[in-house]
């Protein structure tokens, strides 16, 4: 994998909440291909950089770049179209449609059916629960159901860089190890995955690199197999 320019890339963001500086000059890399996690304690800022990314949450000062070009400046729902999709905490998915109408809806600015329909097969052999439950109400579905479809309804717009927001919250250990073994295989099928999460030890684990975030700021970065073995890291976010 070249590291040559980064897929995408925060360069000295600040933004804010009213008067509240929530991330404090933030600067990370993402290049094609990885898995790039991002751990710390709750109010570390770890959401707010991924809507930052997408600009949910707008940068005040900063670039945000995406295959090296500016998007500060574009519309949050004009990302998808470009290749930059979020799976946000507390999936938000659309709870009186259908598993098939809420995973049409991630395709809605697509055009070409055999194409989508040929990704609606392979989004549901890679969630072979959602095909059980293709009619079901999306608000019927147990929390990791709605987890796979929030992560399902994303992969319809044929993402290039994924946005996971705490994917595993809320969810048993069973559910939770699928899911991430679900995230290692969208990568492998050449996704690009930054994955915001709160178990440090799994999300190191399935990533390539990761960033460690304090009140706003990174703190550090390197190789998740070194953050893992950081006596530092195993104590401040592992329980040891």
């Amino acid at each position: 994998m070249a590291e040559t320019t980064p897929i995408l890339e925060l360069r000295n963001v600040v933004s804010t909440y009213g008067r509240i500086r929530a991330l404090k000059g933030i600067s990370l890399k993402v290049y094609d291909g990885e898995i790039v996690s991002v751990i710390g304690a709750n109010g570390a800022g770890k959401s707010t950089t991924l809507m930052t990314m997408c600009n949910v949450v707008k940068a005040v000062e900063g670039d945000i770049l995406y295959k090296g070009e500016r998007i500060n400046d574009v519309a949050p729902e004009k990302l998808p179209p470009m290749g930059l999709c979020q799976v946000p905490e507390g999936r938000r998915i659309f709870p009186r449609l259908t598993v098939l109408e809420n995973l049409d809806m991630g395709a809605f600015f697509r055009h070409g059916k055999t194409q989508i329909k040929d990704d609606l097969e392979r989004v549901l052999d890679l969630f072979p629960k959602l095909r059980e439950r293709r009619r079901q109400l999306g608000g019927t579905l147990s929390g990791g159901e709605q987890q796979m479809l929030a992560m399902a309804r994303a992969l319809m717009s044929r993402p290039k860089v994924l946005l996971l927001d705490e994917p595993s919250m809320g969810l048993a250990p069973l559910l939770v190890k699928q899911i991430f073994d679900i995230v290692r295989m969208i990568n492998e099928q050449g996704v690009t995955v930054v994955l915001v999460e709160q178990n440090a030890n799994l999300a190191l684990q399935a990533a390539r690199r990761g960033y460690v975030l304090e009140t706003g700021r990174v703190v550090m970065a390197d190789d998740a197999d070194r953050l893992l073995s950081n006596p530092d890291i195993r104590k401040a976010y592992l329980g040891e």
